[in-house]
């Protein structure tokens, strides 16, 4: 693993153990030489993250859609920033650049992002460790919800387990680096 997308808000939230999650995880990517990708604006917890690994000496590249630059949200300070025709080409880079994923908390944007990359891990469409930061339970009900469709049957097993999570942003990248083995145990063909 050489790059994380970090997926997270544009508001910083009400608590402010959101940001200083977001200032260690920072921290931890940093420590291990990973790049921080991340959708490239200059607000909320996603202000925040990049900064902190500019300031740490950490490499950061941005992905940001053409009208949100225009809008003077891009971030100045960055290693790299690809501007995109729109939303879907924004994700799609993210992708493409990031051998990992993680997610802070975040609102509909980020649990889009999230749920985009379980599909695709899902489908088997890529095969690289995505993550939840799991910071003050902020994602508890959403890990009920995904509980209770495994056991509505609608999500298998295995494919549940295929979300990492974590209240602690060093465990979450140790079980990124050891995300193989999590797939040794889920089934090729997904129906």
């Amino acid at each position: 693993m050489k790059s994380v997308c970090v997926y997270c808000g544009s508001a910083a939230g009400k608590s402010p153990t959101y940001a200083k999650a977001a200032q260690q995880l920072a921290q931890h990517l940093v420590e291990r030489q990973l790049e921080l990708v991340y959708g490239g604006g200059n607000v909320g917890l996603m202000k925040v993250i990049a900064d902190e690994v500019r300031r740490l000496g950490g490499h950061v590249t941005g992905v940001i859609p053409q009208a949100l630059q225009e809008r003077e949200l891009a971030h100045a300070d960055l290693n790299h920033l690809y501007v995109v025709a729109n939303m879907h080409e924004r994700k799609a880079k993210m992708a493409e650049l990031s051998d990992g994923f993680i997610a802070l908390p975040g609102g509909i944007g980020t649990l889009e992002e999230l749920f985009e990359m379980f599909t695709w891990l899902q489908l088997g469409f890529h095969q690289k460790p995505l993550g939840l930061l799991n910071v003050d339970a902020y994602y508890d009900p959403l890990l009920q919800f995904l509980q209770h469709a495994v056991g509505s049957e609608f999500l298998k097993p295995e494919h549940h387990a295929l979300l990492l999570r974590s209240s602690d942003p060093e465990q979450l990248l140790q079980q990124m680096q050891h995300f193989e083995d999590c797939l040794r145990h889920t089934p090729k063909q997904v129906t």
